[in-house]
């Protein structure tokens, strides 16, 4: 584990120590074909509302709420 010191102002010169992430986690990939399976929309739900995820005559993705 990578640890990293912070000064702070008012500790009378005492560190306080702070973890730091080893590694980035990489983002996940999907083919957006894979997403869409054929149909020109797809409907995602996140935290309660509703996105539409168009595919366009023109090959372009666009997302809406």
């Amino acid at each position: 584990m990578l640890l990293r010191t912070l000064p702070l102002a008012d500790n009378g010169g005492r560190d306080k120590i702070v973890p730091l992430r080893a590694t980035p986690v990489a983002a996940r990939r999907v083919a957006s074909k894979n997403l869409l399976d054929g149909s020109r929309e797809l409907v995602i739900e996140h935290q309660g509302s509703e996105y539409h995820l168009r595919l366009t005559r023109n090959d372009k993705l666009i997302l809406t709420k």
